[in-house]
């Protein structure tokens, strides 16, 4: 079966290749059709068609494979989608570089990952800046998840940045941007918890987790673990604000940020107790490819983001500390 070898050193010849394959790869690997990619791609099925043979031929690997209707990929496109993905990323980054970066003229898409947490504390504020500042521009945000995370240094060459506490990546540049606490969340109607929460509470109640599995899992969770305490877990989620209603209305318990439980309706049929337990504190910060310190459009981003937190939760403004490969430098 043809895969890709870890230990294949045959050279490519960069210069005898047409990159406007690399799009042609990329749009079909991504829309399972040469139908669709050709639409996407405003060319006639007939000339994707062409490419897909090319592409076939290079690769010696049918890519897409008809069962039935449709196509599917083969496992070595399958291995191949996030990798062109990447690529092409990559390659319109160098080919839209700009000696100055004017936010008002840039048609740029700014893609970031980060939890609904973090989308439901800075997203609107940061869309209202970017919208204000450089309206021609596109934002997307992309949800976390435990893959992301475990690749982040992969996934930051094609994505500018990840939204994420302390305790998931390291060795990546970085700048901190709040500080929140845990809470322990139960439903308002749940008789078994008094007016403080025990550690036999946490010990005996079933819970609700987020990211939770073998490398995933929220700091801290992690904390409790080391405490002795471990959670009989009954619900897994990556979405923090499903939490409530997975609590209300149950035995269930849970950890979300004070945040975020502020941002909940009154009537969403959960309580906020304190943990019996030290977890520490969570501190957000943003994590980008030291690939991209430098870079203009990005500086810029990263100034966005820090003035959105000003605005949406009133942290100092002042520029603060980037975390550079292991050097500090004023923003």
């Amino acid at each position: 079966m043809p895969g890709i070898s870890v230990v294949d050193t045959r050279a490519v010849n960069l210069a005898g290749l047409d990159l406007n394959l690399l799009v042609s790869l990329d749009a079909l690997l991504q829309e399972h059709s040469v139908t669709r990619a050709a639409a996407r791609m405003g060319l006639s099925q007939p000339a994707l068609s062409a490419s897909l043979a090319r592409l076939r031929r290079h690769f010696g690997d049918e890519l897409l494979s008809r069962t039935g209707n449709e196509y599917r990929l083969t496992p070595l496109a399958a291995q191949l989608r996030e990798l062109a993905r990447m690529a092409l990323s990559g390659v319109e980054r160098v080919f839209t570089a700009q000696p100055d970066f004017d936010p008002a003229s840039s048609t740029r898409e700014f893609s970031l990952f980060m939890s609904d947490y973090g989308v439901a504390v800075l997203g609107d504020t940061l869309a209202a800046l970017l919208t204000e500042e450089a309206p021609n521009t596109r934002l997307r945000m992309s949800a976390n998840t435990p893959s992301t995370v475990d690749r982040a240094e992969q996934m930051l060459l094609s994505t500018d940045l990840l939204v994420l506490p302390h305790g998931f990546v390291t060795d990546l540049s970085h700048r901190d941007l709040y500080r929140d606490e845990w809470v322990c969340v139960v439903s308002a109607d749940n008789g078994e918890v008094g007016e403080e929460l025990t550690v036999e509470d946490l010990e005996s109640l079933p819970w609700v987790v987020t990211y939770h599995g073998p490398t995933a899992s929220t700091p801290a969770a992690r904390q409790m673990r080391m405490r002795g305490i471990e959670p009989k877990v009954q619900v897994v989620t990556e979405n923090f604000l499903t939490v409530p209603g997975l609590v209300a209305g149950s035995r269930r318990i849970a950890l979300l940020q004070r945040r975020l439980v502020a941002l909940l309706p009154l009537d969403v049929g959960i309580r906020a107790l304190a943990p019996p337990i030290e977890v520490g504190a969570l501190i957000e910060a943003m994590w980008w490819h030291p690939a991209f310190d430098d870079d203009p459009e990005h500086a810029y981003l990263r100034d966005v983001v820090r003035r959105a937190v000003a605005m949406a939760i009133g942290e100092p403004t002042e520029p603060g500390i980037d975390v550079v490969d292991n050097r500090q430098t004023k923003k």
